[in-house]
């Protein structure tokens, strides 16, 4: 290659092999372990019958399909009684506007409330000086904390129709509530992102320069005015950068709907469809999956080419070093102050109560409380059907078999300690029978009877055994006792009457001591430390050709380091499955092949991939606070360009590098998409989030070690957040985004 095209591609005046191999090696890396597996799903999606055709597309887009269309009700809240007890449940699960419309529809809602809430707390913690707000800031901390499946079941349990919220509202007004399918899917999302939106959000307001609305002050603007005519304008580019962010996480999400899907409502949108769809299909190269998987991709980078600006390396180096001045802080007015105590700080304590609630189930078991129930009032409407080989007189007095004559019906009763009891009663009853012109009367006990129904003062439903004394008359019927009437004075069995919460570390200690658990532990960090090495090889190289040089191949590779951001990790995993499956069939590589396929390999490639961009813009923002001067004058005294980035440049951005590989550790150890999809492949190989899905999806063990597990992917982060910002002197984001 000529000079020329040297200096035109990598900005070198000549050859420089060092400098060439930073361009070429995470320029290639990402080409062919990024962009060509999605090239080889496209070309699976864009295949139909052996050539080129748009019929999946069409299939996918057709109105009045499973994908768009109106929806059959308009009902957004529902109301029924609830049975036994007769109050009022309003279910609110959204509406079905069919696959695509709905994930469109659930993310736009999701990236409007995040919005909101992150917008109005980030306002609050940047512009106003109250007592009370480092508790504020740690609270804002915490939604933070990933944990996986959990924190959306919490949700989930927090808004059903026994949970906490029902419960306050049952309390007060006497109805009801219970958020599920869609719109539990997208409450569920908002907790868990408005940080997102948060963190942009505040970095913007820190970063205006404060003789901006001081001299719209001078020209007569206050209060809201000014908010909304300078203040909010100059924060929008961070605000809608973590707003399409959002936009994008909501789209991919699996954890939400996974934990939802017992509501067929919300398996109804793109990722829930790709991520089942291969569940049940592996091992088909299904064009279908395919083309859902490329709208997913197609509505995620639309979104994200309108905030490509903001998100970029450059701008994060900028973000990080600060502003030149000192923000505008004043102490809020007697109204504000109210605001913020009596309606800001209950919001974020709610928006807290998942990580909360999954450290409560790590640590509590509920255990029922078993009790006998007496002096049960009850009635009988059934049939008693006698031994076959038993005559029954037209007039006389018959005795039952010492074993009982099976009976079933149903029951009404009503006790002291369950309330008003309905259901149905299958068993065997002794005594003797009158019958007299084809009516009898029986006198008797019913030595074992299989209840199961409701009770108004219980919570779920009764199965267990019921007995007692029995008067009653009816008809006589082709052999058959038709009993119409009956006094049924019952003794039920063994019925929870409530439950016990106990301390326990019976989990955590599970999730140490079962090596079954303690294996997708020991993989998870594994693999996201091997994937670490990696990213921070790519992370060095693709920073430090971006930041050093200008040649035409440096805007792309900041493009395409910073492009897994907005690849969905569903859209990865389906494209490593088919290009993985193409290129090394038969090996440890190949998914399909359950003999030699071990997820280890493609995991740790994922992980590098996805996780790039936290490390990536942590090592170029440290370049950019290296003077070139440093290195030019090494170089000038005869120091090799190799010799320069080893014993200057590295060590003084070491505190970066270290900042970002701790967060791509923390980050791979909680990846979802790509985890429970090609790591639930052999399951002896994978990772930690397979198994807690494995979990939520109801296949084995228990809510409580998925909830151990979350406390332990939250206690990475904490020792990891805690050594990057005491470490490195500067605070680091979860999310990596200010």
């Amino acid at each position: 290659m000529s000079s020329k095209w040297i200096e035109r591609l990598f900005g070198i005046p000549k050859p420089e092999p060092l400098v060439i191999s930073s361009y070429l090696f995470p320029l290639l890396y990402l080409v062919f372990f990024l962009i060509i597996p999605v090239l080889a799903m496209l070309a699976i999606a864009f295949t139909y019958n052996g050539s080129v055709s748009l019929h999946w597309f069409r299939e996918i887009f057709t109105w009045n399909s499973d994908y768009m269309k109106l929806p059959s009700s308009w009902h957004l809240i529902q109301s029924v009684k609830m049975p036994g007890t007769g109050e009022t449940l309003y279910i609110i699960e959204g509406l079905d506007f069919g696959i695509i419309l709905n994930s469109i529809i659930v993310a736009a809602i999701v990236t409007l409330l995040a919005s909101i809430m992150g917008t109005i707390f980030a306002f609050v913690m940047a512009r106003y000086e109250f007592p009370g707000k480092n508790v504020f800031r740690i609270l804002l901390f915490i939604p933070l904390l990933v944990t996986p499946f959990v924190s959306a079941y919490v949700v989930q349990q927090l808004f059903s129709e026994y949970g906490l919220v029902s419960s306050i509202l049952h309390a007060l007004f006497n109805f009801r509530v219970r958020i599920d399918g869609l719109a539990g899917v997208t409450l569920a999302q908002a907790i868990t992102y408005y940080p997102i939106v948060y963190l942009n959000a505040y970095a913007s307001f820190i970063n205006i320069d404060p003789s901006l609305e001081e001299q719209a002050e001078n020209l007569g603007s206050r209060g809201f005015h000014l908010f909304r005519t300078v203040t909010f304008p100059l924060a929008l580019p961070g605000i809608a950068a973590g707003a399409t962010l959002v936009f994008i996480f909501s789209l991919e999400d699996l954890a939400a709907p996974i934990v939802f899907h017992s509501n067929n409502l919300a398996k109804k949108i793109i990722s829930y469809q790709v991520f089942s769809k291969f569940l049940y299909g592996t091992g088909e190269r299904s064009p279908l999956i395919a083309a859902l998987a490329i709208v997913m991709l197609a509505l995620a980078i639309l979104a994200f080419l309108g905030i490509r600006k903001y998100v970029g390396l450059r701008q994060y180096a900028m973000l990080s070093k600060g502003g030149r001045w000192s923000p505008r802080v004043r102490k809020p007015r007697l109204g504000q102050a109210l605001i913020i105590y009596l309606v800001l700080l209950p919001l974020l304590v709610f928006t807290i109560t998942p990580q909360a609630g999954v450290v409560k189930l790590a640590f509590t078991q509920e255990q029922r409380v078993v009790t006998n129930v007496t002096d049960i009032n009850a009635q009988i409407i059934g049939t008693i059907y006698p031994d076959f080989n038993v005559q029954l007189p037209e007039n006389g007095v018959v005795e039952t078999s010492k074993n009982g004559w099976f009976f079933q019906g149903k029951v009404h009763g009503y006790s002291n300690l369950i309330g008003e009891i309905n259901g149905t009663l299958n068993g065997f009853i002794v005594g003797n029978v009158s019958i007299k012109d084809g009516t009898f009367t029986v006198d008797g006990k019913i030595i074992y009877a299989d209840f199961q129904g409701k009770a108004s003062k219980y919570n779920g439903t009764i199965h267990t055994q019921m007995l007692g004394p029995i008067t009653g008359s009816g008809t006589v019927s082709a052999g058959m006792l038709n009993l119409n009437s009956s006094t049924f004075k019952a003794t039920m069995f063994n019925i929870p009457a409530g439950k016990k919460t106990e301390i326990t570390a019976k989990y955590v200690k599970k999730m140490i001591l079962d090596p079954d658990v303690r294996r997708y532990i020991v993989n998870s960090l594994t693999y996201s430390a091997a994937a670490v090495v990696l990213i921070v090889l790519l992370a060095i190289t693709s920073s430090y050709a971006t930041s050093r040089f200008k040649g035409a191949l440096t805007p792309v590779l900041e493009s395409i380091v910073i492009l897994p951001m907005a690849v969905p990790g569903i859209v990865v995993a389906m494209g490593y499955f088919y290009f993985f499956h193409q290129i090394f069939p038969g090996t440890p590589l190949d998914p399909i092949d359950p003999k030699h396929f071990n997820p280890a390999y493609v995991l740790i490639l994922a992980y590098s991939i996805r996780r790039l961009p936290f490390a990536a813009r942590s090592v170029y923002a440290g370049l950019q606070q290296v003077h070139v001067s440093l290195e030019e004058a090494a170089m000038n005294l005869g120091a090799s360009r190799w010799k320069t980035i080893t014993s200057i440049i590295l060590p003084l951005i070491s505190l970066n590098v270290f900042g970002g590989a701790m967060l791509s550790f923390v980050y791979s150890m909680s990846e979802t998409s790509v985890g429970i999809t090609l790591g639930s492949l052999k399951m002896a190989n994978a990772p930690i989030t397979a198994y807690m899905k494995e979990i939520m999806m109801s296949a084995v063990g228990s809510v409580n070690i998925a909830a151990a597990l979350g406390v332990l992917l939250i206690t990475v982060q904490i020792i990891s957040i805690v050594l990057v910002n005491v470490i490195t002197k500067q605070k680091y984001s979860f999310i990596g985004l200010s």
